[in-house]
């Protein structure tokens, strides 16, 4: 496969329309105004019912455009789409992103002949393509949004380093709203449905050495026929240049019945999946939690040296729970030497506790943590940093996020941060995050994405990958 072809999808420097329409509600009406919103190359609008639509010339058929464009996106009826692919395909347009349903996914003898006549399109031209059945590509940097949702039923997140594929374009709308409302950037997201030619193997591909994709994330399903194992030989060369984080769905016997009915794809054995994940260093989320809770990790963290975890807090139930929940991920939380101890001793009052977990009390305040951080963020047996910075007591201020980066960059440690609660909490929280450090609502929530960047970690090194 040639990866620049692909290029046509992501960043087009013209797109055709097909389907587009005046009237609210539909479909076609949603993507001219996604794409006159907030894409840069030239639009072109096709339907044979208008002359002009928003202002914008529309023209019969894609016969008539000026120029070839480079992406046709197809929202029209599904009996319509093979014709309109091929004239796609003879004009000179190199991709195609077919949203139209009523195709194999309907299970019926019509749409299953009308989704191979799409393939027998796609093999004799070479044109490629995203679909049928899907909401396509919504790219945060080239501005090509096929997502036909409207910006007040789903928002569309900030631009960012995470790139997420999906087999279900209803999952994909629902993150990319949730990514949104917490803050998370997105750098593509790409609902690929019954996929007659692009799949997951291809757009990891395309990812690796996708400059704005710093961390990739993956609904998947199962696979069809010899897929699996291609997926599993390419995810196995991203790995060594960046994290994939898997969300396999239809894990129990009664949900791979469930894939089936969805998708048709192949849920197979999940055990068979999940070593296969393993074996090559792909992250499995097992939660919806997670995918977002590893993400932010992977994308904002340095690697790990090893497993020895110091914990720094305001509250001493917070870190007695985080003890647990590191030492039940497999981590080590050392206890404090004595020179440390001592270290600690001067610049602490005697009520604070220097000892792993080494808790500040609910009288500090930014200065007691940047005094204690500075000593021990630089310390060789410290290889990460979980900081308990509980914002309810009256000394803590939004300096705290700025003290605790500036230690923590410079010692190129991964950290991550406890806060929970409501209103301020959530303002910490927005403060902590911009100056890129993870925040967690829960201990465990914590420990189980500290321990996915270790996993992550540790597997470049034993390839010796860093």
């Amino acid at each position: 496969m040639n990866l620049r072809e692909l290029e046509a999808l992501f960043n087009p420097s013209s797109v055709a329309i097909i389907g587009a329409t005046p009237i609210e509600g539909k479909i076609g009406r949603v993507l001219v105004e996604n794409f006159t919103r907030r894409y840069r190359g030239k639009t072109y609008l096709v339907n044979p019912k208008y002359s002009e639509i928003l202002g914008l010339k529309c023209y019969r058929s894609v016969k008539e455009l000026p120029e070839p464009p480079q992406l046709a996106v197809i929202a029209i009826p599904a009996p319509s789409v093979p014709q309109v692919l091929m004239e796609c395909s003879e004009i000179g347009v190199k991709a195609a992103i077919i949203i139209s349903g009523g195709f194999s996914e309907t299970g019926t003898d019509e749409g299953i002949r009308l989704e191979r006549e799409v393939r027998e399109v796609v093999e004799r031209y070479g044109i490629r393509v995203i679909g049928p059945n899907c909401l396509g590509i919504f790219d945060n940097y080239s501005g090509v949004d096929t997502f036909f949702l409207p910006e007040e039923r789903m928002k569309r997140p900030p631009k960012g380093g995470i790139s997420f594929i999906s087999q279900s374009g209803a999952f994909a709308s629902a993150l990319l709203d949730y990514m949104a409302y917490n803050n998370l950037g997105i750098a593509r997201a790409i609902s690929y449905g019954n996929k007659v030619d692009i799949d997951d193997v291809d757009l990891i591909k395309f990812l690796k050495d996708d400059p704005v994709t710093k961390v990739i994330v993956l609904y998947i399903e199962g696979f069809k026929e010899s897929r699996g194992r291609a997926f599993i030989e390419v995810a196995r060369e991203v790995i060594k240049k960046k994290p994939i984080i898997v969300y396999k769905a239809g894990k129990t016997p009664r949900g791979g019945r469930a894939v089936i009915s969805h998708t048709a794809a192949l849920a197979g054995d999940y055990n068979i999946y999940s070593a296969a994940f393993r074996q090559v260093g792909i992250i499995e989320a097992e939660t919806f939690d997670e995918i977002t809770d590893f993400a932010k990790i992977l994308l904002t963290q340095p690697l790990m040296k090893g497993n020895r975890v110091f914990i720094v807090t305001d509250a001493g139930g917070i870190g007695v729970m985080l003890t647990d929940a590191l030492v039940k991920e497999g981590f080590e939380v050392p206890l404090t030497p004595e020179d440390l101890k001592g270290e600690l001793r001067k610049v602490l009052p005697r009520h604070c506790i220097p000892d792993n977990p080494i808790d500040l009390t609910g009288d500090a305040d930014d200065e007691r943590y940047r005094e204690v951080l500075e000593i021990i963020a630089f310390k060789p047996y410290v290889d990460a940093l979980v900081i308990g910075a509980l914002p309810h007591i009256p000394g803590m201020t939004m300096k705290l996020a700025d003290y605790i980066s500036s230690v923590m960059e410079r010692a190129q440690k991964p950290v991550a941060i406890i806060n929970i609660g409501s209103e301020v909490a959530l303002k910490f929280k927005a403060e902590f995050e911009r100056k890129g450090m993870p925040v967690y609502e829960s201990p465990e929530r914590a420990a189980r994405a500290l321990r996915a960047l270790y996993v992550y970690s540790m597997y470049l090194k034993k390839y010796e990958v860093v």
